[in-house]
């Protein structure tokens, strides 16, 4: 099964504000930090925020913040809620079923069960599970891991080995306005 690129992306933007507790952070940032065009990340944030999950500031020093704990935030929840179609195969869906063999075959059973797993498992993470906590108060962002190559491969075969950072910046100061939840 595949993530469609807004349910990765929607995972991508609270994964970013949970590693950036207590600031404000703006679509430009996460669009930059993402290579995505902002007018898609602003989609995603509308919805996250018609979904209780993020507040929004808008204006100078606006932005967005998670309005729940990341322990509270569910992924199983995230990815019903983002994803537009969980039919794997065409006899998921009787009306659209034109399949010969349904009335014999077995794998829409074995492939509810795969689906059924899959959620088990999201269901059992938090948006806490995907991000490390800052190393050290006032350290927003320093959960965001990023894989950089070392060096080139030696080997045109052998991948280089991948050492691992943690991206660290300053955090900024959240603006004594009070955010505010966007509604539809």
């Amino acid at each position: 099964m595949r993530l469609a690129e807004y349910t990765d992306y929607t995972l991508r933007v609270l994964m970013y504000c949970a590693s950036n507790p207590g600031r404000l952070v703006t679509i430009a940032e996460m669009a930059e930090r993402h290579g995505v065009s902002r007018n898609h990340l602003m989609k995603i944030v509308s919805d996250l925020g018609r979904q209780g999950l993020l507040a929004t500031m808008r204006g100078r020093g606006g932005g967005v913040q998670l309005m729940k704990k990341p322990e509270d935030i569910g992924i199983g929840d995230v990815v019903r809620a983002a994803e537009t179609d969980f039919r794997l195969v065409e006899c998921f869906d009787d009306a659209t079923n034109t399949c010969a063999i349904s009335p014999t075959c077995r794998m829409k059973h074995l492939l509810d069960g795969a689906l059924a797993a899959y959620f088990r498992e999201l269901d059992g993470a938090t948006l806490a599970d995907l991000v490390l906590p800052p190393v050290t108060p006032g350290e927003a962002g320093a959960g965001v891991v990023i894989r950089v190559r070392a060096t080139a491969p030696a080997n045109e075969d052998a991948p280089a080995p991948a050492r691992v950072r943690t991206a660290r910046r300053a955090a900024r100061p959240v603006p004594s306005q009070r955010p505010r939840t966007v509604r539809a």
